[in-house]
């Protein structure tokens, strides 16, 4: 290992470590509180941009778009979780930041040029699947939902005579928190899911993971992403087909970037002089194993060669004739005169 590789000097104890760990932690909480004060100033604007696919699938049905509070608290709660999101989201890159400062004095170089890409990639692959459930999944969740309403001739009940009052109508009128509670759920579970492609292609180039072992597991790997469509998303079909086939999409792609790491792996390796081919290893065992034979150094032609002489056959027979010979005397010694 060359210098360049080596680990950045420190000889800091345990407590100094845990002293860092608990500054880092504490920055981290500060800037997330400051995030979630500047969020809860505008949380009114961030909630209405929220609802904004519901009231899309409301409008084009003809309806207005009026969420309500069952509970005097519920407005404050909705406030505090609109804050709690957009505050994570404002203060993510300082959080990574001091994660980054505090493990990178422990790597090689060569591994910090590995982990940082990484680091790098996965807010981006969170802010997409998060992305894509806000624009693609939600809307339709929130239209196969709003599908099962039932209107009357006037789009409510009206009151009168049983007789000829018009049918009941059951229309939406949400929950804010509800509604709230859903769609981070939609934003959360996707954002997690886009996530699988970053920690497989990590995995691949520490070496615990390989695109033949990803392969080979591959219908375990269907069942356990339906049954993960199954326990994150609500019990909607639409919603659940939408999140497999996306998850199984980014788990081929998981493969294929775990192939090219390996690729490259052993392209390095070969450039190096360090590879070895499997074949080429049986093939020297076997090599080494056949020089091992008595008969290999006296017979270089090999055993097959003499298997139809004549003369070698006629001396096995006379050499078990003496052999069969030898026997019978021997018994007829031992027996009792």
């Amino acid at each position: 290992m060359s210098p360049s590789d080596d680990i950045e000097d420190s000889s800091a104890p345990l407590i100094e470590h845990l002293a860092e760990l608990r500054n880092r932690l504490i920055k981290s909480v500060v800037a997330l509180v400051i995030g979630m004060i500047i969020c809860f100033t505008v949380a009114t604007p961030i909630f209405n941009f929220l609802t904004d696919p519901l009231c899309s699938v409301l409008a084009s049905r003809g309806q207005d778009c009026d969420l309500i509070f069952i509970s005097p608290q519920e407005g404050f709660f909705v406030a505090i979780k609109v804050s709690l999101l957009g505050g994570f989201i404002l203060a993510f890159p300082f959080i990574a930041n001091q994660m980054w400062r505090f493990v990178a004095p422990g790597l090689y170089k060569s591994e910090k040029g590995a982990f940082l890409p990484f680091l790098v990639a996965s807010p981006f692959m969170f802010f997409l699947g998060a992305s894509f459930a806000f624009y693609v999944v939600t809307p339709l969740a929130y239209d196969f939902f709003l599908g099962f309403q039932q209107f009357g001739s006037g789009g409510e009940a009206l009151p009168g005579d049983p007789q000829t009052a018009a049918p009941l109508s059951v229309v939406f009128q949400g929950s804010a928190q509800e509604y709230l509670n859903l769609t981070i759920k939609f934003i959360v579970a996707f954002g997690l899911c886009f996530q699988l492609p970053v920690l497989l292609t990590l995995m691949g180039k520490a070496g615990l993971v390989s695109a033949e072992g990803l392969g080979n597991v591959r219908k375990y790997a269907v069942v356990g992403i339906l049954l993960l469509a199954a326990l994150v998303t609500p019990p909607d079909v639409i919603t659940q087909i939408i999140l497999f086939v996306v998850v199984y999409g980014l788990y081929e792609i998981s493969i294929f970037l775990v192939r090219r790491v390996e690729a490259k792996r052993e392209a390095k390796l070969r450039a190096e002089g360090l590879w070895f081919d499997e074949d080429e290893d049986e093939e020297g065992a076997a090599d080494e194993a056949r020089s091992d034979r008595p008969d290999a150094a006296r017979d270089p032609y090999g055993e097959e060669a003499f298997d139809d002489d004549p003369l070698l056959e006629a001396f096995d027979r006379d050499a078990d004739g003496d052999t069969d010979a030898k026997d019978t005397d021997g018994k007829d010694e031992d027996k009792p005169k």
